[in-house]
């Protein structure tokens, strides 16, 4: 069964980063893909040590819920990365989960899957694009294939604006260019799957 990951960096459980990759999500299982959303606000993470131990292990040696997000992230097809903005860039709750990721990395379980991302600033340009762009760095050095949200705005991706918690559900732009990116994920991930 085709997969797509929603991966949402906020450390709260609900709110306006939260939303918006349900609604990518939602988008894509209109088109018969499967989802799952994953809030980092429920999972135990702990910060990379750079001890080293993936490097010959293959596997991270600290013992919290990242060891099951990267299976479920290298068994995947596509995946979504949600933030909101946290000075000009992702959550260190995200982060943590981007460095400790690692261990998929050396044999590039990553490798072709799809990621796309969505963030939520403040207002309109607050910093949506520069996350963005971190977590395409992130695809990128993973050598995943990055989508946006496609036509008709074809940009980085998802990018919403939530000043107060749950007012991304009043923001048009936001909607449709999560939307978007949900959906053309799904159609990538689906004709790609036919060949």
């Amino acid at each position: 069964m085709v997969k797509i990951m929603g991966i949402v960096g906020s450390p709260r459980k609900k709110g306006n980063t939260n939303y918006l990759v349900k609604e990518a999500l939602k988008a894509a299982g209109k088109l018969g893909v499967e989802t799952e959303l994953i809030n980092i606000g429920d999972v135990e993470i702990e910060p990379c040590v750079a001890c080293d131990i993936c490097k010959s292990t293959g596997e991270c040696a600290i013992y919290d819920d990242v060891p099951n997000l990267l299976d479920k992230l290298a068994d995947s097809q596509g995946v979504i990365f949600g933030s909101p903005v946290y000075f000009g860039s992702m959550t260190s709750q995200l982060k943590m989960l981007i460095d400790r990721s690692r261990p998929l990395r050396f044999e590039f379980k990553l490798k072709n899957k799809l990621g796309g991302g969505i963030s939520v600033g403040g207002s309109r340009n607050g910093g949506q694009e520069t996350t963005i762009s971190a977590i395409h760095q992130f695809m990128l050095i993973h050598d995943m294939i990055i989508v946006g949200d496609g036509a008709p705005l074809a940009h980085y991706g998802g990018t919403g604006v939530g000043s107060n918690i749950n007012s991304a559900e009043g923001d048009d732009l936001g909607l449709e260019t999560s939307r978007n990116l949900g959906r053309r994920m799904a159609e990538l991930i689906l004709e790609i799957s036919k060949k």
